[in-house]
C-alpha cells in the first residue's frame, strides 16, 4: 500500500505552471505563460557575483543576510520611499520573495487564524497559510477595472483575522493599489489589530505615470506592516532566489524564527551581485519600465487583433485578456486550444481563485510580455492564425 501525503499537503495538486509549461513543450509553443525573461539581468550584477565567488566568498553567511546586502536594501528603501530602517533588525534576506512569504506564515500565523487573500492570486499564497494552519479568506477584485469592493473587504475582518496579504502592483491583473484602497486597507487592519503583508516585487516595473505606494508608510502601519520585494522581476534574475523581507523589529524577529530553520541561507556569493543589482543607478530602473511598457503595448496589438479582449496593465507584466469573444468560457478549455492549434503558451487565472470566485477568472487568459521582441513577434505571428479561426 503506498503511503499517502500528509493532510496539510495532500488537497494542493499541480502547479498550474508545470501544466502548461509541459503542454507548451509537447506542442512547441511560443511561451507566454512564464513570468520570466528570456534573457540575464545586468552583467555588472554578474560579473559582481563571479567576484565574489572567485573571492572565496562560498561559505555560509548568516541566515538573515549579508550585512552588506540588508544594508543595500536599507539604501534602496530610503532612495526610492525616502523611508529610514535598521539594516541589523528590520530587513532579513530570503531564498526568494516565495520563501519569505512562507517564514511570514510559518512565523506569524496560528493554527486557526485566518489570512484574507485578494483574489486572484499568486497560486503559493494560500497553501503557505495552510501549511501554517491558517484558514484562507477571499475577497476578489471585480473586473473589468479590478476594483475593491469596500463592504466584501470590510466583511472578511473580524476577530480571528491576523493578517491580510496585498500584491502590489498586482500579478495577474497588472493593478497598482490606488491611495484609496490601501487607506481602506490601514483603517481596518488598525479597527481588527491585523497584520499587513505586501508582495511588492513588481515595485519598479510600473506605467504610464501610475504611482505605485508603500502601505507601510500610512500612519499607524509601519508597525504592523511586512514588505516583501526581490532581485527576480527588477533584475531579471528569477533564478538566483535572493528576497528580503522588510518589518518593525518584533515581526522581523517572527520572520527569523522560521527563516533560519528553512534553509541555512541563501547562496553567499550571489547575495554580493544582489548588492550590486540594488546600487544600479536610477537610469536602470527608469529603462526597466520603459522597455517593458513597449513589450506591453507590442503584444497587446496582435491579441486584439486576435479578437481578445484586451486590458492594458498599469503595471507587472502580463496581460489579462478576455477570452469570450472568441467563443470561449472555460479559461482552461481556451489554453490548451491555445497551445495545441495556435502554437502559443498562455495560463488560465482561473487556477489564481478560490473554488467560490473561480468564474471571475474562468473568462480570461494571461499573456508575459517580459521576454525577447524575437519571442513576441514570434507569438505575434502565431496569434494571427487565432484570427483567421
Amino acid at each position: 500500500m503506498p503511503f499517502q501525503p500528509a493532510a496539510r499537503v495532500a488537497a494542493f495538486g499541480t502547479s498550474v505552471f508545470t501544466e502548461i509549461t509541459e503542454l507548451a513543450e509537447r506542442h512547441n509553443a511560443v511561451d507566454l505563460s512564464t513570468g520570466f525573461p528570456d534573457t540575464d539581468g545586468p552583467q555588472i550584477v554578474k560579473d559582481a557575483a563571479i567576484a565574489a565567488l572567485q573571492a572565496g566568498k562560498n561559505q555560509y553567511a548568516l541566515s538573515h543576510g549579508i550585512r552588506e546586502l540588508r544594508e543595500a536594501v536599507a539604501a534602496h528603501t530610503q532612495r526610492f520611499y525616502g523611508q529610514t530602517i535598521d539594516p541589523e533588525t528590520e530587513v532579513t534576506v530570503t531564498n526568494g520573495a516565495a520563501e519569505a512569504l512562507h517564514s511570514i506564515m510559518d512565523g506569524l500565523v496560528n493554527p486557526g487564524d485566518e489570512v484574507i487573500f485578494i483574489e486572484p492570486y499568486y497560486e503559493a499564497y494560500v497553501p503557505n497559510a495552510i501549511m501554517a494552519g491558517g484558514v484562507p479568506r477571499f475577497v476578489p477584485l471585480h473586473p473589468p477595472l479590478w476594483t475593491i469592493d469596500p463592504g466584501e473587504l470590510a466583511a472578511a475582518f473580524n476577530q480571528r483575522t491576523r493578517a491580510i496579504l496585498i500584491n502590489t502592483p498586482h500579478n495577474p491583473t497588472g493593478k497598482v493599489f490606488s491611495r484609496a484602497e490601501l487607506g481602506l486597507i490601514a483603517e481596518l487592519c488598525q479597527k481588527w489589530n491585523v497584520i499587513a503583508i505586501t508582495d511588492e516585487v513588481y515595485e519598479h516595473i510600473v506605467f504610464d505615470g501610475h504611482e505605485h505606494l508603500w502601505l507601510a508608510q500610512w500612519a499607524g502601519m509601519a508597525e504592523r506592516t511586512l514588505t516583501v520585494s526581490s532581485l527576480s522581476k527588477t533584475f531579471s534574475f528569477t533564478g538566483w532566489r535572493i528576497g528580503w523581507v522588510i518589518a518593525p523589529p518584533d515581526l522581523t524577529r517572527a520572520v527569523r524564527l522560521a527563516h533560519q530553520f528553512v534553509l541555512d541561507c541563501s547562496v553567499t556569493a550571489i547575495q554580493h551581485g544582489a548588492v550590486a543589482a540594488l546600487s544600479l543607478d536610477d537610469d536602470y530602473f527608469s529603462a526597466l519600465a520603459a522597455d517593458y511598457q513597449r513589450k506591453r503595448d507590442f503584444l497587446a496589438a496582435p491579441l486584439r487583433e486576435a479578437g481578445l479582449d484586451v486590458q492594458i496593465p498599469q503595471a507587472g507584466l502580463f496581460i489579462m485578456a478576455g477570452i469570450e469573444p472568441l467563443g470561449f468560457d472555460d479559461d482552461f478549455a481556451f489554453c490548451k486550444y491555445l497551445a495545441s492549434e495556435v502554437g502559443v503558451a498562455a495560463i488560465p487565472p482561473s487556477a489564481f481563485y478560490s473554488p467560490e470566485h473561480k468564474a471571475l477568472g474562468r473568462r480570461y487568459a494571461r499573456f508575459a510580455f517580459c521576454k525577447t521582441m524575437e519571442t513576441l513577434e514570434a507569438a505575434q505571428a502565431r496569434l494571427a492564425k487565432l484570427r483567421r479561426g
